[in-house]
């Protein structure tokens, strides 16, 4: 049902993909077409999105100090240019 009415999809390509017949898959969309179907329990969904927020945060500050490092690696590093030996210099 969910799929049907928030996926995009056709109703004929949703009940294709999902082996339910379209006529069932068209009365269960008109059954429910007023109910609201993001109600319910999420504390598992808000939960997650807490804790990948989180993983971000702390992702970019990684990637924010590597960046600085190698930044700072490349000031220092000496520079390796070939000398180019002249005639008669050896």
């Amino acid at each position: 049902m969910r799929v049907a009415t928030n996926s995009g999809f056709t109703c004929p390509q949703v009940s294709a993909d999902l082996g339910v017949g379209l006529s069932t898959l068209n009365k269960w969309v008109q059954k429910h077409q007023h109910d609201d179907l993001k109600s319910g329990p999420h504390e598992d969904v808000e939960r997650d999105n807490e804790r990948i927020c989180k993983e971000v945060r702390r992702l970019r500050e990684v990637r924010e100090v590597i960046e600085k490092r190698r930044s700072s690696m490349q000031a220092k590093a000496p520079s390796h240019r070939c000398k180019q030996r002249l005639p008669g210099n050896g």
